[in-house]
């Protein structure tokens, strides 16, 4: 790392104090660093001791209600499932039981949860991301996260002025997202702007020009996607092909150098293996019906939650589905099964009589459907971190956890 690398690294790491209010880098720093760094450590002991299985983060998508209709989505159009408040607050405390205290919040659009500030507030222990569109997050909503304290939202901008609306399926979304963008700005947040890279956003959002103008209107860190064309209208001419996914690597691996906030994703170990967070068991996702699924797109499940998410750590400790959806997973392919090997997928989930978790009812159908897509593993061709403080973290964080053997 040359001495302008590191200036420009220690640069963009000062903005959080010096532009978000002192108590909220207290609970970032607190609620999410230390206690996520001990979490983590818990779960690589149980992983090693061979304990009974608990992964280190949930996600939790709360409703599939959505006010936007994007393209590619895995989520229902028009879909009606919601988790209870009882539900989402038995799954936070049964996972605090556990030493997990950071949940990603998804949707549909977790904005339009009634009462999902009052139970963010209620667990001030926790930290939460708040993956959302950004419309709804008026100077009000992000005054009321600021007094909660332990949110960080992550808004999600696919493209700029014409490729969102054609994306998202409405008019004027990036405009009525960037103004999420600077009420989180105006409420001296943390928060970051996501991006599902496809083909048709790849020129607009893997550039440098890009991250600066997302730098400058406040975003702390900017999280990378793949897209992964599901849901009932997929359009997989918009897929990555092999060539996109080693240019956007390369990117991301030069950009990590110098850029003035940071990037995230989490594809890729210290020396550029792939990696799949749920056949690592790093985190599983439970869905809007309360299915504990393996990962956000694949909403097949065999497990459920009770009506008061009591027994959430029984099932992820005695899930024989998830047991073997990871090894099977890891077994074949350090990648995205769901892109790679789509009829492998289906098969799996027809031996072990998994249930479509969503409102269409038509999800096995669709993967039948797919055709194999490129993935993120890059056998053969990897790109280790650049950086040093990036390749540091994921070398401790990032290692598979022994699932690839």
């Amino acid at each position: 790392m040359t001495l302008g690398e590191y200036t420009a690294n220690l640069k963009a790491a000062l903005r959080v104090p010096r532009e978000c209010s002192p108590r909220l880098v207290w609970k970032f720093m607190y609620n999410f660093g230390w206690r996520s760094m001990r979490n983590i450590s818990r779960f690589e002991k149980r992983q090693a001791k061979g304990k009974p299985f608990f992964p280190a983060f949930v996600m939790i998508s709360i409703t599939e209600h959505c006010n936007l209709a994007c393209s590619g989505c895995w989520v229902s159009g028009g879909g009606k499932k919601s988790l209870s408040v009882e539900q989402l607050n038995g799954i936070i405390e049964n996972c605090k039981r556990k030493g997990s205290y950071f949940f990603g919040i998804l949707g549909g659009e977790p904005l339009m949860y009634k009462g999902l500030t009052e139970i963010m507030e209620k667990h001030s222990d926790c930290y939460f991301q708040l993956f959302t569109n950004g419309i709804l997050l008026t100077e009000e909503v992000a005054m009321r996260l600021k007094k909660a304290g332990n949110v960080t939202p992550l808004i999600s901008i696919e493209g700029l002025e014409e490729e969102s609306d054609i994306r998202r399926g409405k008019q004027d979304v990036f405009k009525r997202t960037l103004a999420g963008v600077r009420a989180c700005r105006k409420a001296k947040l943390i928060f970051g702007v996501a991006a599902s890279i496809c083909k048709s956003n790849y020129s607009e959002l893997v550039s440098r020009k890009y991250i600066e103008r997302i730098a400058g209107e406040g975003a702390h860190y900017l999280w990378y996607y793949i897209y992964r064309p599901v849901g009932a209208d997929p359009n997989t001419a918009n897929a990555l092909d092999k060539e996109d996914v080693r240019s956007f690597r390369r990117f991301v691996v030069e950009q990590r150098k110098d850029a003035p906030l940071f990037i995230i994703e989490t594809y890729w170990d210290d020396k550029g293996n792939a990696l799949c967070p749920g056949a690592t068991g790093m985190s599983h996702h439970i869905s809007p019906s309360g299915a504990v699924e393996f990962c956000p797109p694949i909403q097949m499940a065999r497990d459920f939650i009770n009506e008061d998410g009591s027994n959430l750590v029984e099932l992820f400790e005695n899930s024989e589905f998830l047991a073997d959806f990871r090894k099977m997973t890891a077994a074949s392919s350090r990648g995205c099964i769901l892109l790679e090997d789509p009829q492998k997928l289906v098969e799996f989930l027809e031996k072990h009589r998994a249930i479509d978790t969503t409102s269409r009812q038509t999800v096995l159908e669709e993967y039948r459907k797919m055709a194999p897509l490129v993935g993120h593993n890059l056998p053969g061709e990897e790109i280790p971190e650049a950086n040093r403080i990036y390749k540091l973290v994921k070398k401790k964080y990032f290692f598979g956890f022994g699932a690839y053997g």
